[in-house]
């Protein structure tokens, strides 16, 4: 993609809504941290010239609704670091980096496997860790229901997340397979996160999962779910199918 196509784009420093936000939840930043966000915004937003990478339009937004919305996960990412164990994490339908790219960011030595199905939304997110210097994040372009299957990548992820990828009985599907038994899935979900839990009472039964915490956060509500044991061998169900026909519709 050159240069020639894109224009420029400003991104404000931190706004002081974000910085206020984070202090209380008690984020300290290096000043690198905060210098290498601000360099993956200014490329998203280059970015989301000349595809749809987000619908905030306004970059300075981008830092409560994006940057701080990914970071309300750190305290569970960080709670398990503390064990000293090298984790691995999964951001599930990646899109414009977020989750993933705000806690690389910020946690530059911790394994982060962004998937993504869409080639030229995975190209763009290859080129951002390249240009952020993340030499531990990795991009896998694929359907969840297809890598939830690999021997790779199902069952080794002490982490995984997602955020705004479909409601809670079909994101299950995309998401528990790929945790190791006993890890967890954050979920960032908005204003129905009850809703959605209640919805997703036969699928989190049919995965052998369960909700154990839900937190309401400035930018929405993080929902933390724990893989009890190992997932049926026949979820997720082939492409398509999780959406067609969420578990526990019939």
């Amino acid at each position: 993609m050159s240069a020639s196509h894109n224009h420029t784009v400003e991104v404000p420093p931190p706004t002081p809504e974000f910085l206020s936000a984070v202090e209380d939840v008690g984020i300290v930043f290096e000043q690198d941290d905060l210098d290498r966000i601000e360099r993956y915004l200014k490329l998203l937003y280059e970015a989301n010239q000349v595809m749809n990478l987000t619908g905030v339009r306004d970059p300075g937004e981008a830092w409560m609704r994006h940057v701080f919305d990914s970071l309300t996960l750190l305290p569970w990412i960080s709670g398990l670091a503390a064990d000293g164990r090298d984790l691995r994490i999964l951001d599930v339908g990646s899109g414009g980096g977020c989750p993933g790219i705000p806690l690389a960011c910020i946690l530059p030595n911790t394994r982060m496997t962004l998937l993504e199905t869409t080639g030229k939304k995975a190209d763009f997110l290859s080129r951002t860790a390249l240009e952020l210097g993340l030499a531990k994040v990795d991009v896998l372009q694929e359907r969840a229901e297809i890598a939830g299957q690999e021997e790779d990548y199902r069952g080794v992820f002490d982490v995984v997340m997602s955020r705004a990828v479909g409601r809670l009985p079909v994101l299950l599907e995309f998401t528990v397979p790929f945790a190791i038994d006993g890890g967890i899935v954050l979920a960032i979900k908005g204003a129905q996160a009850d809703q959605e839990i209640s919805e997703a009472r036969q699928a989190f039964h049919m995965l052998h999962s369960s909700v154990i915490e839900t937190r309401k956060t400035p930018t929405g509500t993080v929902i933390v779910i724990e893989k009890q044991r190992k997932t049926p061998g026949k979820y997720p169900r082939p492409s398509g199918e999780p959406k067609r026909n969420p578990l526990g519709n019939s």
